[in-house]
């Protein structure tokens, strides 16, 4: 999978990234009325993670929205695409390159949807939502089953992973399944320690999707430029598994953070899995405080 941007705040992207280049989206048909869109920035900056959508006979359902500040072409480009409002959005977490434009689809219509912990993360910081009525009006523990037509997708909570507020959707009936930021696919991952996230919780996530997946399964990643799949799930889980064994033996002998990362232990991983945001460096100092932080 090759890499594509992403702000360099992932916590509450803004929409000044967005007025560096016109932002457009590109969406493509994984299987029928199942799509994944992409965000393009013109200037080659960020547009937004990637989002879903599900559409059937009746019902028209987004599964993330994008930034605050690309909102009206969210909007536009889906209104284009589905040629129908849309009746449910749901949020995987609380980032607002996920969420920013729920304002917007609430304002036109939309329920927003969620996990408990991710509205309440957005209650305190109700830009992220894209402004107050954005936040989320439906919300769910260990998961919600949406009936659609002949389409049914089951929603599915995962604890301390991405953050502390995670969820991923299944549609078996397809066999896709939309990961959120469960996966960066190819690339080094963006765990928010801050936000409830762990990297063991990660990886367990990881291996939950893998679990109802097959080789033949689309699995949509929140970044990654084309949809992925078990075998590329596998290997990021994998380079996960290898990386935190390889810092927590570091960290095991006393070094500290200067000292475990002076170390390199993810050199063999940087060709593949670095990117602007998140490279080895980062994603060592992310297992050394997952490994360190309260303990």
């Amino acid at each position: 999978m090759r890499k594509i941007g992403l702000a360099s705040l992932l916590l509450c992207a803004s929409a000044a990234f967005a007025q560096e280049g016109t932002v457009t989206y590109r969406s493509m048909e994984v299987s029928p009325g199942i799509h994944m869109t992409i965000g393009v920035n013109s200037a080659g900056g960020f547009a937004s993670g990637n989002l879903g959508s599900i559409v059937t006979e009746d019902y028209v359902v987004m599964i993330d929205d994008g930034q605050q500040g690309t909102a009206p072409a969210m909007v536009s480009h889906v209104s284009e695409t589905v040629g129908r409002p849309v009746d449910f959005v749901l949020n995987t977490h609380y980032h607002g390159d996920h969420t920013g434009a729920n304002a917007a689809f609430a304002e036109a219509g939309a329920v927003v949807i969620s996990h408990h912990k991710l509205r309440e993360r957005l209650l305190d910081n109700t830009e992220s939502a894209g402004g107050s009525g954005g936040i989320p009006v439906l919300t769910f523990g260990d998961g919600v089953v949406l009936h659609l037509n002949d389409i049914t997708a089951k929603i599915i909570h995962v604890p301390n992973a991405h953050t502390d507020g995670d969820s991923f959707v299944v549609v078996a009936d397809a066999n896709v399944i939309f990961a959120g930021d469960l996966q960066f696919a190819g690339m080094f991952p963006f765990i928010d320690l801050n936000g409830g996230g762990t990297v063991q919780g990660y990886i367990e996530a990881q291996r939950k999707i893998a679990s109802m997946a097959d080789e033949n399964t689309s699995i949509l990643p929140g970044h990654g430029d084309q949809s992925s799949n078990l075998a590329e799930l596998r290997a990021d889980t994998a380079m996960l598994v290898d990386g935190y064994a390889k810092v927590r033996a570091l960290v095991d002998q006393g070094l500290s953070e200067d000292e475990v990362v002076a170390a390199n232990p993810l050199a063999a991983y940087a060709a593949d899995y670095d990117w602007y945001f998140i490279n080895a460096e980062r994603m060592t100092r992310t297992f050394y405080a997952d490994l360190t932080v309260g303990n």
